[in-house]
């Protein structure tokens, strides 16, 4: 997702009392104002943690990241385990829990689901705003006693993935996980609450060729793209392969065999 949001006026405030010190923090942070006029997102604290909302007539409820309940616990009860496409796509298998980076987090859905699985997960989320809600959701997931320790292989990176993964340090990941946002053409009731939220605030990843040659530079044993299931791959290399479901596909870019 793009770094810098779009033209945007958003600004942070507490829900409840007793969360204004924490809305005070988050603002300093972000460094977003507390009140403004005419404001098109709120970045609201309350006892649920930190949630995203779009104001205005007709808007969606609010974004927040969940591992503990809803979707994300559901999926790692029932979900389908190693069976799953993306971690066929990411290479897990018997005795195999590759290293992985997931440079496009968003809200750490696909990086839930693979540390579920067991992976180390390095995740990079360049949106400020989107960042902010992960790592709320994975600091109030890691006081819950039965997804502490899924949370704890999944370490949160901050800064500009092109860049991280260009000047990496240390040992390279095994597989690098992209899922670049992409230009939807749908209408808007048929679209995710979550990426009508977002687009208007971070955009297409119109960098996505970039991040593919940084991640293909890096990876050590692999690249995965998940892509909509009609969408033309990436422009530069091609993938040897791919892995297609109802509404979305992998793109499997090899460097060598995953081995036990």
């Amino acid at each position: 997702m793009s770094e810098q949001p779009a033209a945007c006026r958003i600004n942070v405030e507490a829900l409840e009392a007793g969360f204004e010190s924490e809305a005070r923090q988050w603002a300093e942070r972000l460094g977003l104002p507390l009140q403004i006029e005419d404001a098109e997102f709120a970045l609201q604290v309350g006892q649920q943690g930190l949630q995203l909302q779009q104001l205005g007539p007709e808007a969606p409820g609010p974004v927040r990241v969940d591992f503990v309940e809803g979707g994300a616990a559901h999926r790692r009860l029932y979900g389908g385990g190693s069976g799953q496409m993306i971690a066929k796509a990411v290479g897990v298998a018997q005795g195999i829990r590759p290293r992985v980076l997931d440079a496009t987090a968003g809200l750490g859905k696909d990086g839930f689901v693979l540390a579920t699985l067991g992976c180390e997960m390095s995740l990079i989320e360049r949106q400020p705003l989107i960042g902010a809600l992960l790592e709320d959701g994975l600091a109030r997931a890691a006081q819950d006693a039965e997804v502490a320790p899924i949370v704890a292989r999944m370490h949160l990176l901050k800064g500009n993935s092109i860049e991280l993964m260009r000047n990496w340090e240390g040992e390279p990941p095994q597989v690098i996980y992209l899922d670049p946002m992409f230009p939807h053409r749908e209408k808007s009731a048929l679209v995710k609450k979550e990426m009508r939220l977002f687009r208007p605030l971070v955009g297409d990843d119109n960098d996505a060729p970039a991040l593919l040659e940084a991640a293909l530079a890096l990876a050590s044993h692999r690249v995965v793209v998940k892509r909509p299931r009609k969408a033309p791959c990436i422009d530069g290399p091609k993938p040897s392969h791919g892995l297609e479901g109802k509404s979305s596909r992998y793109d499997i870019y090899p460097k060598k065999a995953l081995k036990a």
